[in-house]
This record gives structure tokens, sequence and C-alpha cells, in this order.
């Protein structure tokens, strides 16, 4: 199987410099995926979509953990990824944040709310990427996908070794997650234009940087390319 991504130009290439070029110059080694992969979709609820395309400034007020028209210029590689996963026998899994007040024991008080705001409202998947009855739902109470849930146990059951992560925010839940995969020892692909933050700055630095450590930051078509070729695989994590 070919390497994932063949050099192309990424989105931070007008944000680093000359250092930054020379240290990601000292990095390498085999960024060639596995057989078995698993999607991972990160957080892909109303909260941060909001309920129409809408700039972080025009949104923030109804919804505090608006990522603005960022996550409306993903939806489109969000469901392309998907399609491409499900149209392959690839395993889906979706996370989501943890609404139930009892749920989130020693909870910290940045959660961005309004007054009155309806927490499991917020946490309402964008219909377009809507899981399907068979596919697991992670519920977290943290950014990383894996800390206190069952997810490392799912794609150890399924014999994944490789996960392909999208979703929301870059520097946030997908880096902690990116992160953990990798120190669980799996390969990983994250697809940059399915990927989405508030911040474009903060996009941009956390991608180049998972990219250099921790993941090979993968642009769409490669990613849906490398899935279709991997063919079908187990369904169900139970």
């Amino acid at each position: 199987m070919s390497p994932p991504e063949a050099p192309r130009t990424h989105c931070w290439d007008d944000l680093i410099g000359p250092q930054e070029r020379l240290v990601a110059s000292r990095y390498g080694g085999d960024r060639t995926p596995g057989g078995r992969p698993a999607l991972l979709l990160i957080d892909c609820y109303r909260k941060v979509f909001g309920d129409r395309r809408q700039s972080v400034a025009e949104a923030i007020d109804r919804f505090p953990a608006s990522c603005g028209t960022a996550a409306w210029d993903a939806l489109g590689p969000l469901e392309t990824v998907l399609a491409a996963a499900r149209g392959a026998g690839v395993p889906v899994l979706h996370t989501t944040g943890e609404s139930r007040p009892q749920g989130r024991v020693g909870a910290t008080t940045q959660r961005r709310r309004q007054p009155g705001e309806d927490e499991a409202a917020g946490y309402e998947f964008v219909e377009p990427l809507t899981p399907l009855p068979t596919e697991p739902v992670v519920i977290k109470s943290r950014a990383s996908a894996f800390f206190g849930t069952p997810l490392a146990t799912w794609l150890r059951q399924l014999d994944i070794d490789t996960l392909v992560v999208a979703g929301e925010s870059t520097s946030g839940c997908v880096r902690a997650s990116v992160v953990d995969a990798y120190s669980l020892g799996f390969k990983v692909l994250v697809v940059e234009e399915a990927t989405f933050d508030r911040s474009e700055l903060c996009h941009k630095v956390n991608l180049f940087d998972m990219h250099l450590k921790y993941a090979a930051v993968t642009h769409l078509d490669t990613v849906v390319e490398y899935l279709r070729g991997v063919g079908a695989r187990p369904e169900g994590c139970s």
C-alpha cells in the first residue's frame, strides 16, 4: 500500500517560517496506513454548527461553542469521508459530549453556556452526520475520545490498526484524541478538510504539529481513495 500523502500544500503553509520548516525537515518515518481502518467522527453536534451558516461573531451569543463558517465549510468533506467509509464497510464511530449533570462528576467550570441553554439539544448530531443504529457512539466528558471510555477496547475487538479522524475542534478534542490514539499504538490519519476549529490560527498550528509528531494530516481525496481500497471490514463493536 502506498503512503497516504504525496507532497502537497497544506493549510498551514502560509503560517510557518524557516525555523519551523527546518524542524519539520528532521521528522520522518513510515506514514503508510494499515489495512484495517476505522473512521472516528469527533463531536459533530449542533452546538458547534448552530442552526445556520454564520460567522463566530454572529453565532456566539446563541451558540457559545460555535465554530462559525469553519464548521459549515467542513460539513461537505465530513459527509464525503463518512459516505466513503460506509460504502467500503469500514467501521464508523462517533463521539458526543456528556449532557447528563450526574455524568459530569468533577467537571470544570470552563464550559461555554448561556442561561437556559438546552445542553442535551446542543449535543444532537447534525443531520447529515447522524450515526446509523449500527454505529457506536462514544459519550465522553473530557477532550479525548479515549479518556474514561470503551473506545480503545472497541477498536481492539475489531482488530483496527489505523484510525481516520475528523471533526472538531482541531486544537481540542481532535488533538487530544489523536495523541491518545498514537500513544496506544494506532496509526492515525487526520482528514485536513474535514477538521475545524473556532480559531483559524489554532486550527493551522495544531494540524502542523500533529502532522510532525502524531499523525499523517491527509487530504480528503487521498483518504477517500484509501478507504475505498481497503474493502469491507467487520461491523459492530459489541
